[in-house]
């Protein structure tokens, strides 16, 4: 199976489809579950500081045996850790638990209390080789603005919620003007919605002979988005990138774009609140 890529402004491609480990904190399922992604084709691997499974995803792809330059590999530095010195001191942690000399994509997990440090310290880091390309994750287009507007080296990739129910357009046409790729979190909805039965999703399952999950995927392929969906069943995670023998008809994608109801499950980028809380 060949997996589609998709380039970065600094000519760095990644595999469009990866694999989320989000709350996959047991290392055994860890294991089992890296196993799987690595025999259905997944090469491409998102974790955080903050998921708490740094160490085991590392072990994982350590006894897989596939050669680190085969494999990309995403971290993002947490709202504790952010600022210029701090930032620096969370790679080197995230080095040291994944096992490897360094990060293919590193992110700014939100926007929190010190960006202008935080990015800074990536940009030095970036030129030094330990991470390949930066991004940001739950910025929205003011956040994005202010980042620009200190940036040497501007962002790569904003990894956002995004799914049909909240497809991010206006967001998507800021990145677009910018060169900034946009990646989804929670490209199923995380399963907080009917998307996976809504009638027009069923129907092009059927005429597809696919999953809803899979026409949901194929939407985010044909606008040219990284995914990074997250499972632990070995079937559905080989389902999960089976996305590259069709593809949806210009027809069937305005129709996906008919059923947006601009809902958002997960956390709103501008929750102070949160971020305050998890800066200490």
């Amino acid at each position: 199976m060949t997996i589609s890529t998709v380039s970065l402004h600094n000519g760095l491609s990644v595999p469009q489809v990866g694999l989320g480990v989000f709350l996959i904190t047991d290392e055994q399922d860890l294991s089992k579950t890296v196993m799987s992604a690595i025999e259905s084709g997944y090469r491409h691997f998102d974790t955080a500081t903050a998921y708490g499974n740094e160490e085991a995803l590392g072990e994982a792809l350590k006894q897989s045996g596939v050669p680190r330059d085969e494999l990309f590999l995403t971290t993002k530095v947490w709202n504790n850790m952010q600022g210029y010195e701090k930032t620096k001191e969370a790679l080197e942690i995230s080095l040291e638990k994944l096992g490897t000399d360094y990060i293919d994509l590193y992110l700014i997990h939100w926007f929190g209390k010190d960006v202008t440090g935080t990015w800074k310290a990536m940009e030095e880091l970036y030129k030094a080789g330990k991470i390949k390309s930066i991004g940001v994750c739950n910025f929205d287009i003011d956040h994005l603005k202010e980042l620009l507007a200190v940036a040497e080296i501007k962002p790569m990739i904003n990894q956002v919620e995004t799914h049909p129910y909240f497809p991010q357009d206006e967001l998507r046409a800021f990145m677009d003007e910018h060169d900034i790729k946009h990646e989804a979190w929670g490209p199923l909805s995380q399963g907080k919605s009917d998307l996976l039965v809504n009638p027009v999703i069923e129907e092009l399952a059927a005429k597809y002979e696919k999953t809803s999950a899979q026409i949901v995927l194929r939407w985010h392929l044909e606008r040219g988005t990284i995914i990074i969906p997250k499972s632990t069943n070995a079937g559905r995670i080989l389902e999960n990138i089976s996305l590259f023998d069709f593809s949806l008809t210009e027809e069937d994608m305005a129709a996906m774009k008919g059923i947006n109801t601009e809902t958002r499950y997960g956390r709103e980028p501008r929750d102070l609140e949160f971020i305050e809380k998890t800066s200490i």
